[in-house]
């Protein structure tokens, strides 16, 4: 499959047209951004990473009844996904407090929570990325009440199944960003699952093996990084 024109550049990935219409190819990239972009850099060999675990975690999902857009891996840094259009929010699930949850509701992190939150940002680079409730988003038409209720429910399945495969690997699952897609008439999950877009922790020292290296200037960002692959293809 050969990779035609480039339909979008974001932060962390490239995408490309085809010569099949319903198929794209992602290619990932090192840069790093944080706090919106505001914080920029390159993590070595941070893009091999994130499309390699990416695959291995959404083709788990797959055999557990998550359908997503992962079709066949290309290369190291490529893969064959299907063409969804995405919903314009960033799904977020937390299990324990950290970051910007710790901050707003005063909880310390680390701080098991009694249940798994759901939340959403209106994906919009513009507007920062705000926070977003079910009522904003319906009202406004991002999303219907179905394809919302379709949304909320696959992830806190996706976010049960993921607790499951990184504990297996003695790694906690703190929290994660995932993104959705329409594929016909269906809604499937997309973009990606990686230390860019989940917060996790060492079972057993609570070491931050995630892109928080990166935000808080922690060092040995490329060392966690390659870690978690470690643990993952195993």
């Amino acid at each position: 499959m050969k990779k035609l024109k480039m339909l979008y550049e974001g932060k962390a990935k490239k995408v490309y047209q085809t010569e099949k219409e319903n198929l794209y190819i992602v290619d990932y990239k090192d840069d790093a951004t944080a706090f919106n972009g505001l914080k920029k850099g390159s993590i070595l060999g941070k893009g091999v990473i994130n499309n390699k675990m990416t695959n291995i975690v959404f083709q788990y999902l797959a055999e557990n009844g998550i359908e997503n857009h992962f079709v066949e891996e290309l290369s190291d840094r490529e893969t064959l996904v299907k063409k969804v259009q995405i919903v314009p929010l960033e799904v977020i699930v937390r299990n324990i407090a950290a970051g910007s949850f710790s901050k707003k509701f005063g909880v310390e992190e680390g701080t098991p929570l009694k249940n798994p939150v759901l939340e959403f940002s209106y994906k919009n680079d513009a507007l920062g990325d705000p926070m977003i409730n079910e009522m904003q988003i319906t009202a406004i038409g991002i999303a219907t009440e179905k394809e919302l209720e379709t949304i909320s429910k696959s992830a806190l399945k996706i976010n049960a199944l993921m607790q499951k495969f990184f504990l297996e690997k003695e790694i906690i699952l703190v929290d994660f960003k995932i993104e959705f897609g329409k594929y016909g008439d269906k809604i499937i999950l997309a973009d990606e699952v990686s230390p860019d877009t989940c917060r996790l922790w060492d079972a057993n020292t609570k070491e931050k093996l995630d892109k928080d290296r990166f935000r808080r200037d922690l060092g040995g960002v490329e060392e966690a990084y390659q870690e978690v692959w470690r643990r993952i293809k195993e």
